[in-house]
């Protein structure tokens, strides 16, 4: 049986960009280093928060090689591998170099509205193609589709490759059914920064986090303090974000955090069309937001 090693915090990993709009390398390499300085756990690259449907294959390839160079094994990567085509997801996995990379995480097929027997049979296929184990992705606000938990723990029980979900349905009765239900080989990952701290409380194995990229340190935090039974000290940390993680999301996803990471001087406030930056007033409170945590 695989068992789930992405555990604790994992950070869904931004793309820089220069002014110009390509790939900032030179400042992915410092933001890599930094989040494994403030205590990440593992990588999750080129998904969502990572810009990847505006990301052409070749950037997509050298991005994967940087975040391999620079981490040179210390933390589990977890790459994104999904979309609304079964077989054109399964020939991406077929061709692709997976050399060093230790999961896949793959989400549930978006625009189509599949069925649960949809959901299902998209998944079985997925996991039959793939040489490593796979993290699904719910997120129903994302896709149109809210993969139920019956579908996700029949999935766990046919298919031993994979090993846990990134639930973002927002529903915490959701994740209690799957924790409730689950072997003991899989784990519920956070998809919420804001529902981080519940979703752990409730059994999750941790999260795959945005914030992540800015504050590592003090959310890996928050996350130790749970697993260590400390729950007091974790909620004071939870509560510390409470404003932060309704600001980071308002004008959209990466655009909060990679203003955040412009203020701490780690990147250029760059995002890709038809992403753009978060206003003016957002930025600016969360940066006053920033000084209260430093």
């Amino acid at each position: 049986m695989v068992e789930n090693i992405f555990k604790g915090l994992g950070v869904a990993l931004i793309t820089p960009f220069t002014p110009d709009g390509s790939v900032d390398y030179n400042s992915l390499r410092r933001l890599l280093e930094y989040q494994i300085e403030g205590g990440a756990d593992f990588f999750c690259i080129l998904a969502t928060t990572g810009e990847v449907p505006c990301l052409t294959a070749d950037e997509k390839e050298r991005i994967t090689q940087v975040v391999k160079e620079v981490n040179k094994g210390r933390l589990p990567i977890l790459k994104y591998c999904g979309g609304n085509n079964t077989s054109a997801v399964i020939d991406e996995i077929r061709h692709t170099d997976w050399n060093g990379i230790d999961g896949i995480l793959s989400i549930c097929p978006y625009y189509n509205k599949p069925s649960q027997e949809g959901l299902y049979q998209h998944f079985k296929a997925i996991s039959a193609a793939s040489p490593l184990p796979l993290v699904l992705y719910n997120v129903p606000g994302r896709t149109g589709v809210n993969m139920q938990p019956r579908t996700l723990l029949r999935l766990v029980d046919d298919c031993d490759n994979i090993v846990g979900v990134k639930e973002a349905s927002g529903s915490l009765e959701q994740v209690d059914e799957i924790i409730k239900g689950k072997p003991s080989r899989f784990d519920v990952i956070s998809g919420d920064d804001a529902l981080t701290f519940s979703m752990v409380a409730s059994g999750a194995a941790g999260v795959i986090s945005v914030i992540g990229n800015a504050l590592p340190r003090q959310f890996s935090r928050m996350i130790r303090l749970e697993f260590n039974g400390e729950y007091e000290a974790a909620r004071k940390i939870h509560h510390t974000f409470t404003e932060l993680y309704k600001l980071l999301f308002i004008d959209g996803n990466p655009a909060g955090v990679k203003a955040l990471l412009n203020d701490m001087g780690f990147i250029e406030n760059v995002l890709r069309l038809p992403l753009v930056p978060t206003t003016i007033q957002t930025k600016e409170k969360m940066a006053e937001i920033l000084k209260k945590l430093s």
